[in-house]
């Protein structure tokens, strides 16, 4: 088993932007977590193929946690892919697949009440784009300390960005996909973004404990893999 990153620019009102989605290689078996924005599944297939593997052999999606650049295009790859199974957790599930408002979309609600007005069209564009996120249901929903993908992968919550968002932690890779829970800044890990953190007292207890686990290398979706210098972690 190993990780891939999949580095997807793209660009935003003119401006260079990144994500990196994490590909999970077991054989010929394909895991993709979390899936970019709507309409980016394009770029992620190629992605993947220019990293020599095949979309056909996409066998599940694990989503991180709600967010519009994370499940996306989660529609467009079931759509195509239907043998797929989508992996999240308990408390995201419902969320994901539309049966309740998502947190995030609460949240976006009730910042346009005191939204200074230069601010108000944007904060009502992303209503509207939360809002037209296309819902799938999850095939499989985990639980922390969960063991997935042949026992090689342990599921952790890491609340604070959301109130499900889980990492995923590989002890025999030394290696943890943090999605949200962690964002490399300048080699060092951090809270990402945190002035849209449902809980930020969470969020940095989720950090301390992704920190703790003094993993070889943290894939973060924002800024891209750190390799961790062990000596410096803090507990």
């Amino acid at each position: 088993m190993n990780i891939v990153e999949l580095p997807i620019q793209f660009e935003y009102e003119g401006q260079p932007y990144y994500i990196y989605p994490s590909l999970i290689v077991s054989g010929e078996e394909l895991t993709l977590v979390d899936t970019g924005y709507p309409e980016f599944m394009p770029l992620i297939e190629n992605a993947m193929r220019k990293h020599g593997y095949d979309p056909q052999n996409l066998r599940n999606i694990i989503i991180t946690h709600y967010d519009d650049d994370h499940i996306g295009a989660l529609h467009d790859f079931k759509a195509k892919y239907p043998s797929t199974m989508i992996i999240a957790s308990e408390i995201e599930a419902p969320y994901i697949s539309g049966q309740v408002k998502s947190e995030r979309l609460v949240q976006a609600e009730a910042l346009l009440v005191e939204m200074p007005v230069d601010e108000l069209a944007s904060g009502e564009a992303f209503v509207q784009l939360l809002m037209d996120l296309q819902h799938v249901p999850a095939d499989q929903t985990v639980r922390d300390g969960e063991w997935i993908l042949g026992g090689k992968c342990q599921i952790l919550a890491t609340p604070g960005h959301t109130s499900g968002h889980i990492s995923l932690y590989f002890p025999e890779l030394s290696s943890v996909i943090t999605g949200d829970a962690a964002v490399n800044e300048e080699n060092e890990l951090a809270v990402a973004n945190p002035q849209y953190c449902l809980d930020l007292a969470s969020a940095e207890e989720s950090l301390k404990r992704l920190k703790a686990l003094q993993a070889r290398t943290y894939y973060c979706f924002h800024e891209g893999k750190l390799v961790w210098d062990i000596t410096s972690a803090q507990a």
